[in-house]
């Protein structure tokens, strides 16, 4: 997938700067380097976004915006990440995180046919213990991978070009 494809499907700085729950940062969201496409940046907010997606608390995009502003990470990426947790995947995110939290302070799970968010709103310990494990779990390997990724592509391109001018040096001979 091209940057530009992702680029198109992010949030503006605009609508960033204008939504009303991330305010609370004012002359922060200004800075030039939350906007930056880079290695780092992009691998950053991949890291940020995945672990804060995996908060169980309304609204994740504060901490995520936090994170980014923070550690200097792609902000609307960091907050694009935090969206694959939505209502729909609630219950397939957070529920073998709620079932691993429950297996790490050794309490009885409840079955996963059973599970809703009003039983998880009443396990928060092994749900949060759960969440957080996994989150950074996640966030870590999407860190890794991304920046990996990058630099793999950036690898590659450089060899291509060197092949090139390799060639024309030759045929020059």
């Amino acid at each position: 997938m091209r940057l530009d494809s992702i680029k198109r499907h992010l949030p503006s700085r605009e609508q960033v700067l204008g939504n009303k729950y991330l305010r609370i940062f004012g002359e922060h969201l200004r800075d030039a380097n939350l906007w930056h496409f880079n290695r780092r940046s992009v691998a950053r907010a991949t890291g940020i976004g995945l672990f804060c997606a995996y908060l169980p608390m309304p609204m994740e995009m504060i901490p995520a915006a936090f994170g980014a502003v923070l550690l200097r990470a792609n902000l609307p990426l960091s907050l694009a990440w935090v969206w694959i947790s939505n209502p729909v995947t609630w219950i397939p995110l957070y529920g073998p995180a709620y079932l691993l939290g429950t297996w790490l302070i050794n309490e009885p799970a409840i079955p996963m046919d059973h599970l809703t968010l009003a039983v998880l709103r009443q396990q928060l310990l092994a749900l949060w213990i759960g969440c957080l494990l996994v989150g950074a779990l996640l966030g870590l390997a999407g860190f890794l991978t991304v920046h990996g990724l990058w630099r793999f592509r950036v690898t590659a391109l450089r060899r291509s070009r060197r092949g090139r001018t390799g060639d024309a040096d030759q045929k020059r001979v």
